[in-house]
């Protein structure tokens, strides 16, 4: 397994070093030992109180009057002492750190989800450690977990399949909650995705109103679950509608994918729409068919998922199923601290609404 990968996102909120000495103890240096910075002793004889007031005010209790605050903290900084945080930390056992595991950052939808849950993490007062896992096995995930406690998270949230956390075998320290992204944990733990298959009914039922007479799909791999969501909504949507059902076809989420099985697709003239899983295979089916001659929207309609900044920019100007990947991580951040704060986990799914989004790559049958 990969080292983890400290992203520190605000400046009250750096992870903690338990390694080294406490500020105000005496540390070797070249040539001898250098002077110990100011203790909280120091600033209690300074200040004329107990170190147990001097610890109440670092640590922002109540119960000290203003004038002895002020005092307090005029000594403070009087002798540069700053508390350490990571002392109080293990004392408090919150350590104000959110451990994420992952396998990828290849993907848009784990980069957007990460930036969204260092983006809520650091507003609301927390670094984030990165775990990766260097391949997706029970092994390597577990090992992850495992590493937990010597990195002092107070949770974890986890973007990968959710069928790699056997309970059976998982420990956690037991101060440490868990939120999966964009899987089907059923009732073991908190979840935050997309609303996959709502956002593939909008994409279906869109190419349907076209008057399409069906749609294809361009699916991600089958042991992606937000590709399996997406499949079998798109299946659902044109059974529903007493549409047929085409051959389901698979990339693996790259351009190069989409390219591949778009050179297929060109050669079907019964091939009039598809709803590509997500917009990089969109773009590579782009490109098969446009070196095919067949040309969208006017021979063939595609639509993507995702709605990445650059999806307005294809040529044409690609048709495309919006995530909303700031609010996964938000509420990521806000259910894992919810469960810190309460002492206790949570269970159950919320789900993300996403929007299509209409551009040039759609048209009339």
């Amino acid at each position: 397994m990969a080292e983890p990968w400290r992203l520190t996102t605000t400046q009250e909120a750096a992870v903690p070093d338990t390694s080294g000495p406490e500020r105000g103890s005496t540390t070797a240096s070249q040539g001898g030992r250098r002077p110990r910075g100011a203790s909280m002793a120091d600033v209690a004889r300074v200040a004329g109180v107990s170190s147990q007031t001097v610890s109440r005010v670092s640590n922002g209790f109540s119960g000290v009057n203003e004038e002895t605050r002020e005092r307090v903290l005029a000594a403070m900084k009087e002798l540069d002492y700053r508390p350490n945080s990571a002392a109080r930390a293990l004392k408090r056992g919150k350590f104000h750190t959110i451990g994420v595991i992952t396998f990828t950052l290849s993907t848009t939808g784990n980069v957007r989800t990460l930036e969204g849950i260092a983006t809520a993490a650091a507003q609301a007062g927390y670094a984030v450690t990165l775990l990766p896992v260097a391949v997706p096995t029970q092994d390597e995930v577990h090992g992850a977990f495992s590493r937990l406690g010597e990195l002092a998270v107070d949770a974890v949230i986890v973007i990968m399949e959710v069928h790699l956390l056997d309970s059976s075998r998982l420990t956690l320290p037991p101060h440490v909650q868990v939120v999966v992204v964009d899987s089907d944990a059923g009732d073991r733990f908190t979840v935050v995705d997309t609303d996959q298959a709502g956002g593939t009914r909008d994409a279906v039922r869109h190419l349907l109103g076209l008057g399409h007479e069906t749609v294809w799909h361009l699916a991600g791999p089958s042991s992606s679950f937000a590709a399996q969501r997406r499949a079998d909504a798109w299946r659902t949507a044109l059974e529903e509608a007493g549409r047929a059902v085409p051959p389901l076809m698979r990339g693996d989420w790259s351009a190069e994918s989409g390219y591949r099985v778009g050179l297929e697709l060109a050669e079907r003239p019964d091939c009039k729409a598809v709803f590509a899983a997500n917009d990089q295979m969109a773009l590579g089916l782009l490109r098969a068919l446009h070196e095919r001659g067949r040309r969208v929207p006017e021979d063939v309609s595609v639509i993507g998922f995702d709605d990445i900044p650059e999806s307005g920019s294809f040529l044409p100007p690609l048709t495309t199923v919006h995530q909303d990947f700031a609010e996964v991580g938000r509420l990521c951040v806000e259910s894992a601290l919810r469960q810190v704060r309460r002492g206790a986990a949570e269970r159950g799914t919320t789900l993300v609404p996403t929007r299509l989004v209409v551009r040039e790559s759609t048209g009339p049958a």
